[in-house]
């Protein structure tokens, strides 16, 4: 949903047959989300548990894994982009991110082709395409919004992603807008409450605060996107799902509300922030409060260059277990 107060969109991470079918409309034109996002695990997910796949899956013969898992793919975000073409075309979101292989995630060429194959089977306007922020992708999303294909940068730690991001992005949307008309855009996905999952048992350890490194290091990077000043490069929010009982479900979400922003977040939590929905933006942050505070972390040991290095190796190497996981079970 669009927050009027703070021009806050929120999108649903989750696909589901069954689900794109009957509530995921519903939850569209109450106007709760005007969005969605999707990835390898959440696929691996729903196409190994859900029976709403059994009799399409029945159905092919002599299919490869890939091919099997790219045909029920295309059919659950084109259903997703449906949905959501209303608001697409009144100009408030209305996206849908399907991933490209993560197995390609250092193959330029292999992703911005993969890209527009997806891009064109589904054949909705309204589908970003997901990239992660490697070396190889980078120059894959230029070549992708060139060509009028909007893209979700996905799996951004550092701020040094971020910013290598935000110039393959605006390279690919000059060159796009410079010869056509139309729409393009993007969204730079900060995961944030991995790095918490990760130090806060070390912080604590220190007498240090538990579960703001992943916010401070999310506004730093909101920082960066909204100095670059283009009204369609905005930072998303993702990875706000919370573990455990020590915080509120929504509790990411209430402390990155910002205006010209995205929060992609699970169902559940999505249902804990609407129950007691805030209206007050927490972001921007102060530079100097942000640098503080990771001053105070490198004070006490804490090498932030090794965290972003590991975040971004798990992130990646998960995606690519889901992924195989999937196509072994097709």
């Amino acid at each position: 949903m669009v927050n009027k107060e703070i021009s806050f969109s929120l999108w649903l991470d989750f696909i589901e047959r069954d689900y794109l079918k009957n509530e995921f409309s519903m939850l569209v034109k109450k106007g709760i989300i005007n969005g969605a996002t999707s990835n390898p695990s959440i696929f691996a997910s729903a196409i190994t548990s859900s029976p709403a796949y059994k009799e399409q899956l029945e159905s092919f013969v002599g299919k490869s894994p890939k091919e099997k898992y790219e045909a029920l793919a295309i059919e659950d975000i084109r259903t997703a982009a449906q949905a959501l073409r209303t608001v697409y075309d009144n100009d408030n979101d209305g996206y849908i991110s399907i991933e490209v292989d993560p197995f390609l995630s250092n193959n330029t060429q292999g992703t911005i082709e993969e890209g527009k194959r997806l891009f064109k089977a589904i054949n909705e306007p309204n589908v970003m395409i997901k990239v992660p922020a490697t070396e190889a992708g980078y120059a894959a999303m230029t070549e992708l919004l060139s060509l009028g294909i909007s893209v979700n940068a996905t799996l951004i730690f550092s701020p040094k992603q971020a910013h290598k991001c935000i110039k393959a992005m605006q390279k690919g949307i000059a060159i796009f807008e410079e010869h056509n008309e139309g729409k393009v855009n993007a969204v730079i996905s900060v995961f944030v409450s991995r790095f918490d999952r990760l130090l806060d048992k070390d912080l604590a350890a220190e007498g240090m605060d538990v579960s703001k490194t992943g916010i401070y290091n999310a506004a730093k990077i909101y920082n960066l996107v909204e100095a670059c000043n283009k009204p369609n490069i905005r930072t998303l929010f993702a990875s706000t799902g919370v573990k455990g009982d020590a915080l509120e479900a929504d509790y990411y979400m209430r402390e990155l509300l910002a205006g010209h922003s995205v929060n992609t977040a699970p169902l559940g939590t999505i249902e804990a922030y609407i129950s007691q929905a805030a209206s007050v933006a927490r972001l921007p942050l102060e530079e100097h409060v942000i640098n503080g505070y990771f001053t105070k972390l490198s004070d006490n040991g804490f090498d932030m260059d090794a965290v972003y290095a590991q975040l971004l190796k798990e992130g990646l190497e998960a995606f690519e277990k889901a992924f195989q996981e999937m196509l072994d079970s097709l």
